[in-house]
């Protein structure tokens, strides 16, 4: 189960991840079939739209570095657990494979 909630998760922050994208790329549309428009709120509205798009990215590419980052040491110690209690991991896989094979043949 905790392998499926985590599947979930990264689902979910996955499907966040393009949403957000998806909605800096509408607002970077709206910038620019709204350029052609005069006065001051509305430049002024451009700028801050701007601007805040530019702090969404930049925040938006450090999360996805965090998690890139927390992956590689997440495996790393995985692999070094592995290496170091190789018979431990086989059983700790085993009762993983069949704790899954009993809940799939309950469905």
């Amino acid at each position: 189960m905790a392998a499926k909630t985590h599947s979930n998760i990264a689902t979910s922050k996955d499907k966040l991840v393009d949403d957000l994208q998806m909605v800096i790329a509408d607002a970077e549309a709206l910038l620019q079939a709204t350029a052609g428009q005069a006065g001051e709120s509305a430049v002024a509205a451009r700028a801050r739209i701007q601007k805040s798009l530019h702090v969404v990215k930049e925040h938006l590419v450090d999360a996805e570095e965090a998690v890139i980052e927390r992956t590689k040491e997440a495996a790393k110690v995985t692999d070094e657990y592995v290496h170091e209690n190789p018979w431990k991991a086989i059983g700790i896989t085993a009762a993983l494979g069949l704790i899954a094979g009993m809940l799939i043949a309950r469905r």
